[in-house]
């Protein structure tokens, strides 16, 4: 138990991926719901792995213990990847080739690994590399040299993200110099500030190549550093999507795609449709046009389906959102009602209120998860009462200057407070720019669930009277972002951990 287990992962045989475990699994059913969460996998599907005792043959998985360290393990998919022709569906597969001819993002890994060099560059490499160990003597790296290594790397930066920050282009010159000591700068305090700064003003020529070829999440910055428009006005990805405007799929133009949006819509009205194909023209879309909702939900009614929300943003960021919301908010309840205990002052008078209605040794796993989430804009200071918004079915309540928000509809004889945990449900809403855009889901944490995966779908801001709420349900909860922390989310995680 707690061994990081490290795995090499063959989704398919254009997407193979190494994934690293917190926690070796004890059980075969552990290993599953770890990979679906990690690799965002929305269907059933059975494992093989590599068997050292029949040289390296595929075997099917069916005991745990018989993985060897470090295994090279291979997803089977036991349902076929449904099509709006064959099948319904109620989520969606995006792991065979063709529906990720645009999803081509990873996410950072944690230890960036250097890739392989042209032959010559390698053998050089090696031999300078020999030599430092024998007479610790650095290597003087020519110019052509050097652009083959900061070429190869640009390449592999961009297959994670086309805007890193500089965290991360340290994490690539650390690697770097880790790999091959050679290059190590002995006048520099850490070795590789130099790589550091060349490797990122070589990604900024690396997108201008792209800017050129076409690619959209590059060129839609083109002229911005030239004084044409503010830097603030740069579209780059802000909460860590993956996938934050890939181009159209090979094939395909915004004409074709038209045509796909007419038959989304029919589609919409008899089954629950597949957006896959047309999610290179939503992001194109909502990026660079950043229409209004009541827009959007015309346009692209399928988009505020439960199940598309969650195949979208498993599009977008690459995690199964139901899966690793609740799991990170159900393991860290017990330690969040420890730590409302501890408030005083009118913020613990607020938050015994939510606490008096979960019984201490009760089952209602709803009413804990509901008590969590009103309580943690509370401990975080943000405002939240135009947030949580509650009324009668009898009323008329003016929800016209609600940007954002969650409304919870209660029947007008039910003897529950507005500020119960308990409620007689009529309906729980979900309210964007004024009206009503999605209502009749079952409890306030999946409202907020959804709500979550709406934001990344149709890329609208965080409320600003609840930044600190989302942003720690991102960076905490899901872990979508740097390491680094806001000292108010930083202090809130530090608690959560003791």
């Amino acid at each position: 138990m707690g061994t990081r287990t490290i795995l090499r992962v063959i989704v398919h045989d254009g997407d193979i991926r190494k994934i690293t475990l917190n926690e070796k699994p004890q059980t075969l059913e552990s290993l599953v719901e770890q990979l679906e969460g990690k690799l965002g996998l929305q269907y059933k599907f059975c494992l093989q792995y590599e068997d050292p005792d029949f040289n390296n043959a595929l075997v099917n998985l069916a005991d745990i213990a018989d993985l060897p360290e470090q295994p090279t393990i291979k997803i089977l998919s036991l349902v076929p990847t449904p099509t709006p022709s064959t099948a319904d569906t109620e989520t969606m597969s995006i792991s065979s080739p063709e529906s990720r001819s645009s999803l081509t993002r990873s996410p950072w890994p944690d230890n960036f690994e250097i890739p392989s060099f042209p032959v010559d560059i390698e053998y050089r490499l090696r031999q300078a590399n020999l030599l430092y160990m024998r007479d610790n003597k650095y290597l003087q790296v020519p110019r052509d040299m050097k652009h083959e290594i900061l070429e190869k790397l640009a390449e592999t930066i961009y297959s994670f993200k086309a805007y890193p920050c500089d965290e991360e282009y340290l994490d690539v010159a650390t690697a770097l110099i880790q790999k091959h000591p050679c290059l190590a700068e002995p006048g520099s305090s850490n070795g590789c500030n130099g790589w550091k700064n060349s490797v990122n003003f070589k990604m900024g020529n690396y997108r201008t190549k792209l800017r050129r070829a076409g690619c959209n999440d590059v060129a839609i910055n083109e002229g911005k550093r030239k004084g044409q428009a503010p830097q603030r006005l740069f579209k780059i990805p802000k909460r860590f999507e993956l996938n934050f405007l890939p181009n159209l799929p090979d094939g395909e133009d915004e004409t074709s795609m038209e045509s796909k949006i007419t038959e989304l819509v029919e589609e919409m009205k008899k089954r629950s449709p597949i957006c896959n194909s047309t999610f290179a023209l939503t992001r194109r879309e909502f990026v660079t046009l950043e229409p209004p909702v009541k827009d959007i939900i015309e346009r692209w009614p399928a988009l505020f389906a439960e199940s598309q929300i969650v195949a979208e943003f498993c599009r977008v960021s690459s995690k199964n959102l139901k899966i690793e919301f609740f799991k990170e908010l159900d393991k860290y309840t017990p330690r969040f009602f420890d730590i409302f205990k501890s408030k005083g002052g009118s913020v613990g008078r607020k938050l015994e209120g939510y606490l008096q209605q979960v019984a201490p040794a009760g089952t209602d796993v709803n009413g804990k998860r509901t008590a969590v989430l009103r309580g943690l804009p509370v401990i975080l200071g943000d405002e939240n009462n135009d947030f949580f918004k509650t009324c009668f079915d009898c009323d008329d309540l003016d929800i016209s200057n609600s940007s954002i928000g969650i409304l919870t509809v209660i029947p007008e004889d039910s003897l529950a407070s507005p500020d119960s945990l308990h409620l007689a449900l009529s309906s729980i809403a979900i309210i964007l720019e004024g009206k009503m855009m999605m209502d009749g889901i079952n409890t306030l944490p999946d409202a907020m669930c959804l709500l979550f995966g709406l934001i990344y779908a149709l890329n609208l801001q965080y409320p600003q009277q609840l930044k600190n709420n989302f942003e720690f349900i991102q960076r905490v909860m899901l872990s979508l972002g740097h390491k680094s922390l806001k000292p108010k989310l930083q202090s809130l995680k530090n608690a959560l951990m003791h």
